[in-house]
């Protein structure tokens, strides 16, 4: 069997980048860049003024001057003014061009108005370019504001603004098909009878791949029968990029799925990872290159395999660069015996020095999703037997 970062290793090189393609700014938000983005002009594209108050020249307060004429207003947005007397002065607004003629800001709440004159204490001290945000400090025109692969959250998104680019080249979004197999599955709000099980694994799947993954999801449920099972899957393939299965990747006898895919051209790559929860963990590439993941059917394996690999894929797909995994301290002792890797569910907590600590939250088997309520994700702990000591740090997959 292959160890979590074997299986890993494994999927990541077998996943291609999708294609790229021409999306408006307002709905790129989540998207991963597929351009550079370069600026359009100096930033800011002038001497801006950063506070609102008097502008005016350095040199003459400096000489001893505490009065100055007010000579008029600069708004934002409008054509710069130019300070008709040395001795005088401008009114300004946060977000203007800085007046010609002028290099020192000084704020409202420094400045007493008394009539037309603006007169400021005796005490006050200014520097030269006090609250100006100089032209080009941020960035000149044409530097690299943005690379491919940068993902587009909010501040992004500005900065594409910023550049004056009304649409950029993305990353298509990943169309995913989430297959749950199993006759013992209703949907919520189903009659359902004492032998059947609530359908949960595939709105877990989506929510997941939707919100996380930034991927479209379209969702089907199969009874368990071969011929069915790969009707579904066959059609599922024509129009989607990944296939996840839920259940059927087990040694039982209904457990049909790797022997479907087999029959469908979909080539195995592994079955079976060291680790528990997910041990029985399917993946393969299909014959149009479609990676294909038959994750267990119990509800915290198929939570635990989507976290540390199908979403690790999904960005790879995208052109991200891999996340940093991060590594938290255990708050109490942790004993495992099985020669297994443990992905045991934490919640985290800060103390009072803002440190991250990882409580445990074993579950009761693998079916035990109830008990992942309020968790912050999950430690991967190596294989046992193993007896970790709190303080102990472990790897973090956040959910």
């Amino acid at each position: 069997m292959l160890t979590p970062a074997e299986a890993a290793a494994a999927i990541a090189a077998h996943v291609t980048l999708l294609p790229a393609e021409q999306v408006p700014l307002a709905r790129c938000g989540g998207r991963v860049l597929r351009q550079p983005v370069r600026a359009e002009r100096d930033a800011p594209p002038f001497d801006r003024v950063a506070m609102d108050g008097i502008a005016l020249r350095h040199a003459t307060l400096a000489a001893g001057s505490r009065r100055f004429p007010v000579a008029g207003t600069q708004a934002a947005g409008h054509p710069p003014l130019a300070l008709p007397d040395p001795h005088a002065c401008l009114e300004v607004m946060t977000g203007a061009v800085l007046p010609s003629g002028c290099d020192v800001v000084v704020p409202v709440e420094d400045v007493f108005r008394e009539g037309p004159e603006a007169v400021l204490p005796p005490a006050l001290r200014c520097e030269p370019w006090q609250h100006v945000h100089r032209r080009a400090s941020d960035a000149r025109a044409g530097d690299l504001l943005l690379a491919a692969g940068t993902g587009l959250r909010a501040p992004e998104i500005a900065i594409v603004a910023s550049a004056g680019l009304a649409a950029v080249e993305v990353t298509r979004q990943p169309r995913v098909a989430v297959i749950s197999t199993g006759d013992e599955l209703v949907d919520p709000g189903a009659p359902i009878l004492d032998h059947q099980v609530r359908r949960s694994n595939a709105y877990a799947l989506a929510t997941a791949l939707t919100r996380r993954g930034g991927a479209q999801v379209e969702d089907a449920h199969v009874r368990d029968d071969e011929d069915a099972i790969a009707a579904a899957i066959a059609e599922a393939l024509e129009r989607n990029d990944f296939l996840v299965l839920s259940g059927g990747v087990s040694m039982g006898r209904f457990d049909h799925v790797p022997r479907v895919l087999g029959r469908l051209g979909v080539r195995e790559i592994f079955h079976r990872v060291a680790q528990r929860p997910g041990k029985p963990m399917w993946f393969g590439v299909a014959p149009l290159g479609q990676p294909v993941f038959g994750l267990p059917g119990n509800p915290v394996s198929v939570l635990a395999c989507l976290l540390r690999y199908v979403l690790p894929a999904l960005e790879h797909a995208q052109g991200l660069p891999p996340t940093p995994v991060r590594r938290v301290a255990l708050a109490e002792a942790v004993t495992f015996r099985p020669a297994l890797a443990w992905l045991l569910p934490v919640e985290l907590e800060c103390d009072a020095e803002g440190r991250s600590w990882a409580l445990p939250r074993p579950t009761h088997g693998s079916g035990d999703f109830n008990a992942l309520a309020g968790t912050s994700g999950f430690i991967e702990l190596p294989p046992g037997p193993v007896q970790l000591a709190a303080g102990a740090t472990a790897p973090f997959h956040s959910w």
